[in-house]
């Protein structure tokens, strides 16, 4: 028995070495509650939380990241809902979804190429749960990219850093039916301090021949260790005369122990032109704005972390329903927990 052990023992150990060194493996999973007051899912337009009065699972996550020399490899894969609406372009629109999947080479310690898709380099919000501090994504983050397809340099440059890529059109992991290609940019303050400033691009000819381009910028502050700010603001205009829309939020952090904090996001969300959240509204000449306030709380054990949350959305037009009743607002609740590793 004590042989048969020690052979098992060594096996294990053998089958242990075949595994690349250096190798990284992490991965996160979160899942929610959503009750809507006015009784209804439609009335979120939003990403993610599409849901009233259900338990709903949200997304598992699995991140490989390996590096040798100067050479690394980045393949992340999520499953569920969220993972599906994140890769709405896919073919056959299933709930597995390849997140990130790209190639990197360090020239040097300030010159790296990245080949593959990755999480676009727009806005504040990010699609994995725990990446956020709301559960509930932005306007702003629901109707911007969510990832490019394509080839990027990335820049270190002292207290700052840039980034330069060519892609195809957004959110598009193929694109041999187009010639089209899109160009990002981004211009970043990263000194070591408080203050971390992004100023970003995208921009090019969509699958229907018409030109969008998208300027964004992020700030971060940090106050203190208890008190920290966060700023997103975003333009995005069209060619043909089909218009624009833009939005800005303010995150306002309060971390008083190290267990919990609260997060309230202020976000002004205009679409006059119809472009994206009144695109329904037949009857109206123009669109409008809503304004979109959320609370929520982050309590923290290790990797795990449960939110629960207060959202309220006030439409300049009734865009909401209850009863089938138009309404100008909605509010909900929501508790969510997620787990990382």
């Amino acid at each position: 028995m004590v042989a048969l052990g020690s052979v098992c023992v060594a096996s294990a150990q053998d089958s242990l070495r075949l595994l690349p060194s250096g190798l990284k493996l992490s991965g996160s999973a979160d899942v929610y509650y959503k009750y809507n007051f006015n009784g209804n899912a439609t009335d979120n337009k939003t990403s993610f939380t599409n849901s009233h009065n259900s338990f709903e699972l949200g997304m598992v996550s699995l991140k490989l990241e390996h590096s040798f020399k100067n050479v690394s490899m980045v393949a992340d894969v999520g499953f569920g809902k969220r993972a599906g609406e994140f890769s709405y372009n896919d073919a056959g629109k299933s709930e597995i979804a390849i997140k990130q999947l790209n190639i990197s080479y360090a020239a040097s310690d300030k010159v790296k190429f990245t080949i593959g898709s990755y999480a676009t380099h727009v806005g504040y919000e990010l699609v994995d749960a725990y990446a956020n501090r709301n559960y509930s994504m932005s306007y702003m983050f629901s109707y911007g990219p969510f990832f490019h397809t394509g080839v990027k340099a990335d820049f270190s440059l002292g207290n700052f850093s840039a980034m330069l890529g060519v892609f195809n059109p957004t959110d598009l992991k193929s694109a041999s039916f187009t010639d089209h290609k899109y160009i990002g940019a981004q211009f970043a303050y990263v000194k070591d301090g408080p203050v971390k400033a992004y100023l970003n691009y995208i921009g090019g000819k969509d699958t229907f021949d018409i030109r969008n381009d998208q300027i964004d910028a992020v700030v971060t502050y940090a106050i203190n260790s208890k008190f920290s700010l966060g700023y997103n603001g975003t333009y995005s205009t069209y060619s043909n005369d089909l218009g624009n829309w833009y939005g800005s939020a303010l995150y306002l952090n309060y971390d008083p122990v190290e267990k919990f904090g609260l997060t309230f996001r202020t976000e002004y969300f205009s679409d006059k032109d119809k472009l994206k959240v009144f695109t329904s509204t037949d009857e109206l000449a123009n669109g409008g704005d809503v304004w979109s306030f959320t609370l929520s709380g982050n309590y923290r054990i290790g990797g795990f972390t449960l939110v629960p949350e207060f959202r309220l959305d006030h439409a300049s037009e009734k865009i909401f329903s209850k009863k089938d009743l138009p309404k100008g607002q909605t509010a909900n609740v929501l508790l969510a927990a997620i787990y990382k590793f």
